[in-house]
């Protein structure tokens, strides 16, 4: 199969539409006011991840149409999405969003996939022939952790300009090559669009940005990595193969790692902000947006390596 014109298409998609979407920004003061966490000086437009969803979107159905998998990303993604459209809001009005409702919102999203039959359901027997099934409140509770969980880390990562996009197209890639190797084609075409509407928002996005993401765009494109991951990567996985998808979004999981161990350590709110996060070290230890964002690649396509030696060596 050929993934050339999903990935070219979402990427023309999110070129096209990323402009048309920072002026509408500009004009309504959708912006992200720069504060003391924040690294930019001055106020930037704060939509792009409606760029994102509508290229994204707009790429999948004409692609794929309406399948349990695709109903569970516009169901999933969009509730999220409206959610993140609204902390934004706030945001570039100065205010915060109460965290409480935010979290139920996740809460629920992260069992949209379940409603479509869509989860992890168990790993290959290592004894023997066939699958060990989960039984039903596992299967419900590893999917919703799985989501929840990759949809937060994303949002967590998204602190410097082009960080969460370019890991999100890294693992998007590693995904992609995963379900071909797995002949799952459905997982390795949303991958593509994925990885293409990423590549294409970078071009804005990376430093000095010119359009933020803001928290609609991060945690729609978690939301979305955390299920084709589900429906690929996980799918007859065995014992070690588990370590595959973990491997390919290894960056933010090793991000949220360390975060919360600082935060916990320092007797810190787990869902407060602050300047932890490894990007921040990074930059307090001399280290340039650029430079910061560049290591932060190759670390993420570290972890894509070796997550695709694990699948090779246990195939």
């Amino acid at each position: 199969m050929t993934l050339g014109w999903p990935l070219a298409a979402s990427f023309l998609a999110v070129l096209v539409l990323v402009p048309i979407i920072r002026k509408a920004a500009l004009r309504l003061r959708f912006v992200d006011l720069p504060t003391k966490r924040k690294a930019h000086q001055a106020p930037v437009p704060l939509m792009g991840g409606l760029a994102i969803y509508l290229g994204f979107m707009a790429v999948l159905f004409a692609r794929e149409g309406w399948t349990s998998f695709t109903a569970a990303l516009a169901t999933g993604g969009t509730l999220l999405l409206l959610t993140g459209l609204l902390d934004d809001y706030y945001k570039s009005k100065g205010r915060e969003f109460p965290v409480w409702p935010r979290l139920l919102v996740y809460l629920i999203a992260s069992t949209v996939p379940l409603w479509y039959g869509i989860g992890i359901e168990g790993i290959t027997n290592p004894y023997g022939q066939g699958m060990l099934f989960f039984p039903v409140w596992l299967v419900w509770l590893s999917t919703a952790a799985w989501v929840f969980g990759i949809t937060n880390m994303i949002n967590f990562i998204d602190g410097v300009d082009g960080l969460a996009a370019g890991i999100t197209a890294i693992s998007s890639i590693t995904l992609m090559i995963i379900s071909l190797w797995k002949d799952q084609p459905d997982s390795a075409v949303v991958a593509a669009i994925l990885a293409g509407a990423c590549l294409a928002f970078l071009l804005y996005n990376f430093h000095p940005a010119k359009i933020f993401m803001g928290d609609a765009g991060a945690i729609f494109l978690g939301y979305t990595l955390a299920l084709v991951a589900i429906h690929g990567a996980f799918k007859s996985a065995t014992f070690l193969s588990v370590l595959v998808p973990l491997l390919a979004l290894g960056v933010p999981i090793m991000d949220t790692v360390i975060v919360f161990a600082r935060r916990f350590k320092e007797h810190k709110g787990l869902h407060r902000a602050d300047k932890l996060h490894t990007h921040h070290a990074l930059m307090k230890w001399g280290l340039t947006q650029t430079q910061t964002v560049s290591f932060l690649y190759l670390i993420g396509a570290l972890f894509s390596l070796l997550s695709l030696l694990v699948l090779l060596v246990n195939r």
